[in-house]
């Protein structure tokens, strides 16, 4: 996102709190939890029972009640409690939204304890600022951040997140745009898989790492653990955050490769050109639907979208309609096959990976005049797989 000479980028920092901070945060959390569920019920209930409109303007009078009403809710900030009415106000106009546009509605629901994950402060230096190398924040106090790289242009709003029992910060931040990157002349074509993360139209295939699939076998073992734990129990919530940091490591793990891919990708060419896939119409596919999950399509898609935007790069997204079983040479129609079939030859002479081919016919669709690309670097390999090293383990390496 940007506009005149400025974007906005999000800077996330894990934070350690003490006992008794945590302590506090988790009752913020908790009561910006119920402010929620209460504007939530006051705009449902309002409407079913007595046919009234309730307005963003009455649900902010309801946030300064519950202030000075309810136990430890005076340790939220005002700005805080007005963001949370302002989120309810959100979820709304996104299910009228849908409503008009003839999607699937999905009315607003209450939120529950393992569904309610931050809660913000609108305005930089109200509530909470940076007090040398400490974060403080209302109601909390001095909160040690671990900065693991600068914090770059105007702090405008700040997030505070829990995520399997850590603590992080997110600053939304106003930064100068950066100068595009230098042109190579180079374009490319890539083909989304499973069995191969994507193929190139130069030939090149990035293995899919998988992650999830990896580590699918200690995520079984912990969530066994977790139902036969007692519920409401401390021994529950342990084993809980021990099944939320497990699914945490997989989404890191995948997080970060798919980053070096896009950055690899963005460095080294002009133009690229992918499908235009619809992710969640194919994941209806019982038999594909965890592959595709676990490849992170949808976030290659994204993180390749911001970076290309910020670097000068152009993309552009193709209907997918036939690239495997047209010809890249001659532009025939292959007899129909199905996902078994990885090898596809023409009567022109054409014989080919089917992936390759279609990254090929990707790069054609692109219109763009296809030179001859030279020394291109190797992309990134995938690395590690979803299972977590044993101290011990780690120590002999």
């Amino acid at each position: 996102m940007s506009h005149a000479g400025v974007s906005v980028k999000v800077f996330k920092y894990r934070l350690y709190p003490s006992k008794a901070q945590v302590k506090n945060l988790l009752r913020v959390l908790d009561c910006a939890r119920n402010l929620y569920n209460m504007a939530l019920a006051e705009r449902k209930y309002g409407y079913q029972l007595e046919g009234r409109t309730v307005t963003l303007a009455d649900t902010e009078q309801l946030a300064k009640r519950y202030r000075t009403t309810f136990p430890y809710a005076h340790r939220m900030f005002s700005q805080t409690a007005q963001s949370v009415v302002k989120q309810v106000d959100l979820a709304f106009q996104a299910f009228f939204r849908r409503v008009k546009a003839g999607e699937k509605p999905g009315y607003p629901r209450f939120k529950g304890r393992n569904r309610f994950h931050c809660f913000e402060f609108k305005q930089y230096g109200n509530g909470i600022r940076l007090d040398g190398r400490r974060l403080k924040v209302f109601g909390i106090g001095r909160i040690p951040v671990r900065w693991h790289r600068p914090l770059e242009g105007t702090i405008k709003t700040v997030r505070v997140l829990q995520r399997a029992g850590k603590w992080f910060a997110c600053f939304t931040c106003e930064v100068p745009e950066r100068h595009p990157l230098p042109t190579t002349g180079r374009m490319i074509g890539v083909d989304m898989g499973i069995s191969a993360l994507f193929t190139t139209s130069e030939g090149d295939k990035v293995e899919n790492p998988t992650y999830y699939r990896s580590g699918q076998k200690r995520l079984r073992v912990l969530q066994r653990r977790l139902a036969r734990a007692k519920r409401g129990s401390s021994n529950r919530r342990k084993k809980l955050v021990a099944v939320q940091r497990q699914h945490e490591h997989v989404a890191n793990q995948r997080r970060d490769f798919l980053h070096k891919l896009s950055t690899a990708l963005v460095r080294q060419y002009d133009k690229i050109a992918l499908e235009n896939l619809r992710v969640r119409n194919m994941v209806r596919n019982t038999h594909l639907s965890k592959s595709i999950l676990d490849s992170g399509w949808s976030l290659f898609r994204q993180l390749l979208t911001v970076k290309a935007e910020s670097a000068g790069r152009e993309l552009a997204f193709i209907d997918p309609a036939y690239t495997s079983r047209m010809c890249s040479c001659c532009g025939a129609l292959f007899q129909a096959f199905d996902l078994s079939t990885r090898w596809v030859e023409c009567v022109c002479g054409l014989s080919l990976d089917r992936d390759h081919n279609a990254a090929r016919n990707i790069l054609k669709r692109a219109g763009w005049d296809t030179p001859v690309n030279v020394n291109v670097a190797p992309l990134p390999a995938p690395h590690g797989n979803g299972k977590r090293k044993r101290r011990s383990e780690a120590a002999r390496l």
